[in-house]
C-alpha cells in the first residue's frame, strides 16, 4: 500500500462530531481549501516541495551566501507551488543530496551558534550556553499525541509538545514544561520524524509542533523534515515572537499557521509574559506570514479578564484590518494558575475566569467585524 493512502483511509478514526460538520460551511471550505486538499491527497504538503528542489551549495559558505542562495531558491520553490497539481509519488531514493529543505536546516543550524530564533536574541552558542528559553542545541518532547480538543478543522491534530519557552506568562497552563526543558525526553531529528509519521498513520490531520514553544527547536523540526514520509499538513502553533530569520525559514514549508495574539498592550505583555516590544513585533510575525505564506490560519485570542479594552478588543479590530481571511478562535478557556496564584497582589486583574458579560463583548465585536469565528471558537 502507498504509504500516503494510510493517513486517508484511517482519518476519521479518532474525531468529534463537529470535525466532520465544520467542513459543511462553506468559508471554512474555501478559506481552508489547500488545507482540505492535502489532508484528500490531492495537492503536496509544502515541505515535500521544498526536500524536492535540488540546491548546490557548500556546507562551508558563508551564513550570508547561504541566505542569498536561499532568496534565489525560494523563486523555484514559489514557482512549483503555484503550478502543482497533485501529489507526486514520494520515492526517498530520488531526493536531492542537497534540497531546498537541507539549505535551511543548515542555516538554522548556523543561526544556532549565535542564536536569534527569537526576537530576544540572546545570541548564544546553544552548545555551551543557554538563553532565555533554558534550551540547549538539544530537544525535548514532553508528550505527543492524537489531540481531539484543538478547533474542529484540525481535530484529530498529531501534537507534538516540545519543551521550554521564549515567555513566562504568569498565568501558563503547560509551565511544567515551559519553565523545564528537561522534563521530557531527548529527541533527536530522525526521532521527531518517527514520532510525526506515527501520528500520520494514526489518522492525524496534521503535525502540531507546540510546546512551551517550538521556536527554540527549529533546527530539531527543520532536520525532521527530511526523513518524514507522510503528505500531511504541517502546522506552527506557536507565540510567533520569532525573528524576522526564523520566519524566513518557516514560511516557505509550514501549510497552517495556529498563532496566538495575545495582547494589544506591551504595558501588559511585559508584566503578564515578561516579554517587550510585543505587539510590534508579533503582529509583524503574523501579518508575514498571512501575506508571504499561507492565509491559511486560525488566530487565537485568549480572553483574559478585565482585558476587553487595552486588549481584545484592538486585537479583533487589527485582525480585521490585515488578516480578514483568518479564523479567529476567541477563547474563553483562561483560569487563573501558577504565578497568578502565587502572586494575586500582582496579577489582581487576572485572578478570576473571565465573565459571561465579556465574551459575549468580544463575540458581538467580532460579529461587526466581519470576523469568522463561530465556526472554531
Amino acid at each position: 500500500m502507498n504509504i500516503l493512502c494510510v493517513g486517508a483511509i484511517r482519518m476519521w478514526r479518532f474525531t468529534r462530531n463537529d470535525a466532520v460538520t465544520v467542513w459543511s460551511r462553506d468559508i471554512v471550505k474555501n478559506r481552508l481549501s489547500r488545507y482540505r486538499s492535502i489532508i484528500d491527497l490531492m495537492l503536496p504538503a509544502r515541505y515535500f516541495l521544498a526536500r524536492n528542489i535540488e540546491v548546490d551549495y557548500s556546507n562551508k559558505e558563508p551564513l550570508s551566501k547561504l541566505w542569498e542562495l536561499h532568496k534565489v531558491t525560494r523563486k523555484k520553490f514559489n514557482k512549483q507551488l503555484k503550478n502543482v497539481k497533485e501529489v507526486a509519488p514520494t520515492d526517498h531514493d530520488t531526493f536531492p543530496s542537497k534540497s531546498f529543505l537541507d539549505l535551511k536546516t543548515l542555516i538554522a543550524n548556523r543561526i544556532l551558534q549565535q542564536c536569534y530564533f527569537c526576537e530576544r536574541r540572546c545570541n548564544i552558542d546553544r552548545a555551551n550556553r543557554i538563553g532565555y528559553c533554558q534550551v540547549t542545541n538539544t530537544s525535548y518532547i514532553s508528550s505527543a499525541f492524537l489531540h481531539t480538543g484543538e478547533e474542529a478543522p484540525l481535530v484529530p491534530s498529531g501534537t507534538i509538545f516540545f519543551s521550554g519557552c521564549n515567555f513566562r506568562c504568569a498565568h501558563c497552563q503547560n509551565h511544567d514544561i515551559s519553565c523545564n526543558p528537561k522534563n521530557g525526553s531527548i529527541v533527536s531529528s530522525t526521532q521527531v520524524a518517527a514520532i510525526a509519521n506515527d501520528l500520520a498513520s494514526q489518522g492525524a490531520k496534521n503535525i502540531n509542533y507546540v510546546g512551551g514553544d517550538p521556536t527554540p527547536h527549529l533546527h530539531t523540526i527543520l532536520a525532521s523534515l527530511k526523513h518524514q514520509q507522510f503528505n500531511i499538513t504541517q502546522l506552527w502553533n506557536s507565540n510567533m515572537f520569532l525573528s524576522e530569520e526564523a520566519l524566513d525559514l518557516l514560511i516557505d514549508i509550514i501549510d497552517f499557521w495556529l498563532p496566538d495574539l495575545k495582547y494589544f498592550s506591551d504595558r501588559c505583555a511585559e508584566r503578564i509574559s515578561d516579554v517587550k516590544n510585543y505587539t510590534s513585533i508579533v503582529t509583524r510575525n503574523i501579518k508575514t506570514a498571512y501575506t508571504e505564506g499561507t492565509k491559511e490560519m486560525i488566530i487565537r485570542v485568549l480572553v483574559l479578564p478585565n482585558h476587553l479594552q487595552c486588549c481584545v478588543l484592538p486585537l479583533l479590530d487589527w485582525i480585521s484590518e490585515n488578516t480578514p481571511e483568518a479564523l479567529v478562535n476567541i477563547m474563553a478557556q483562561y483560569r487563573p494558575m501558577w504565578q497568578v496564584l502565587r502572586q494575586p497582589k500582582i496579577f489582581e486583574d487576572i485572578t478570576s475566569r473571565v465573565s459571561q458579560e465579556e465574551m459575549q463583548q468580544a463575540y458581538n465585536h467580532a460579529e461587526r467585524l466581519g470576523l469568522e469565528f463561530r465556526s472554531v471558537s
